[in-house]
């Protein structure tokens, strides 16, 4: 355990930011699961607006500083295509 005031600030910093990250990371996957429901029962309507709806939360996960730019561009990239190619 830390000892130092400013040592036991940053912990108590890092347990605050690791738990935001983690809720903003969970909104995220249950956003791109509901992208996958939607192309596994063939509903295109749904799956375009689930992809809205998890194109709009990695957005904000990105702002955030939680994914890097690339990470995030490259997960919207996929989810587009597997809803583009539902057909």
């Amino acid at each position: 355990m830390a000892n130092i005031k400013s040592a036991k600030k940053r912990i108590d910093v890092t347990i605050r930011n690791t738990e935001r990250n983690k809720a903003i990371k969970s909104k995220v996957k249950t956003a791109v699961k509901k992208v996958d429901a939607a192309i596994a029962a063939n509903d295109a309507d749904a799956a375009k607006v689930a992809l809205n709806n998890a194109t709009i939360e990695i957005s904000k996960a990105t702002t955030k500083g939680v994914y890097h730019k690339n990470t995030a561009a490259r997960k919207v990239s996929r989810l587009a295509k597997a809803v583009n190619n539902m057909n």
